[in-house]
């Protein structure tokens, strides 16, 4: 899924203008710089107190180039720093600051963005986990022109992937999403600077806008389905964590495994109870089935396995659950 008409051409040296932050800014930096772009300069938000540095930010001093790091970029600062640039395009990698038209069209080919949905689905700054949460079998990722609207303008290159089943937020992102995003950035630049891109607007018809998952997004909700439930640990899975009340204590769930239960149990219990303990994992009780985890974090303490922490609960190893499952 493109539309970029031509993408097949060597790339041209091209004079960039960058802004980004963290691990997904850094690679693109360093692709365009590994095949002989110029960075005129970056942009990154500033430090917060007491944060370790951006790791962007620290990649590109090392390297000499020019950082720039405003409050806003609506300032007039930001702008004459970007006109002082000459860029022939500006590349947004990854970024939570607003950027206005009168900073984004300096650029003589103006800027494009990443985004990791096919817009105009999932807009939004938790893009990568509400697919998972919903339990979609696709996602990807969309190169467009930033507008005043968020995540709103036209597109100029898309690229999908498939959501395995059992696959996690991180195992989306890592594997899936953040080579996309390079390689699309890439293709994108040189189809603009070719002048061989086609921009489409998004269909507003089409268009989903969801906020950041936080902690009240992130509450396990017993009562609801087996799949919901797996879907929305899986969604986040590493970062920010799904999270339950668990022997009085606020658990973070990681890895886990979904069971179904196809037949009436006669056992009198409900949904969040605990329905068996096994050496590795405390498995609970939703609606359909079974959700066994194998990995948690509760507050205060670092990651462990699920077996551990029932021990420490001094629950006993309780295998019956399994002959409740349904056959594969």
């Amino acid at each position: 899924m493109s539309s970029c008409a031509d993408t097949s051409r060597e790339p041209a040296i091209a004079r960039i203008a960058f802004i980004g932050q963290q691990d997904f800014g850094k690679a693109v930096l360093e692709a365009f710089l590994a095949r002989g772009d110029t960075i005129a300069g970056v942009f990154c938000a500033p430090d917060k107190p007491g944060a370790k540095a951006d790791v962007l930010k620290t990649d590109a001093l090392a390297r000499d180039l020019p950082v720039f790091s405003f409050a806003s970029l609506r300032s007039a600062e930001a702008e004459a720093a970007m006109r002082s640039l000459d860029a022939d395009i500006g590349i947004m990698a990854y970024v939570l600051q607003f950027a206005p038209q009168s900073f984004v069209n300096i650029p003589r080919a103006g800027t494009i963005q990443f985004h990791p949905s096919l817009l105009p689905r999932h807009r939004g700054p938790s893009s990568i986990s509400w697919p998972i949460a919903l339990g979609a079998r696709e996602t990807g990722i969309t190169i467009f022109r930033p507008n005043d609207g968020l995540d709103e303008g036209p597109i100029v290159l898309q690229k999908s992937c498939a959501i395995g089943r059992d696959e996690t937020l991180g195992e989306v992102y890592f594997n899936k999403l953040f080579p996309l995003g390079v390689q699309g950035l890439l293709e994108a630049t040189d189809a603009v600077l070719a002048g061989r891109h086609e921009e489409r607007a998004q269909e507003e018809r089409r268009a989903t806008y969801e906020g950041w998952m936080h902690d009240a997004e992130c509450e396990i909700h017993w009562p609801g389905h087996v799949d919901t439930i797996y879907n929305l640990i899986r969604a986040c899975n590493p970062a920010p964590g799904a999270w339950m009340m668990l022997a009085g204590t606020k658990v973070r769930v990681y890895d886990c495994r979904k069971h179904v239960v196809g037949r009436f149990v006669s056992r009198g219990h409900k949904p969040g109870d605990v329905a068996g303990v096994s050496e590795d994992s405390i498995v609970i009780w939703a609606q359909g089935g079974l959700v066994e985890i194998l990995k948690l974090r509760p507050d205060g303490a670092g990651k462990m396995g699920a077996g551990d922490f029932a021990r420490q609960q001094g629950w006993a190893i309780s295998n019956e659950w399994r002959s409740w499952v349904r056959a594969a």
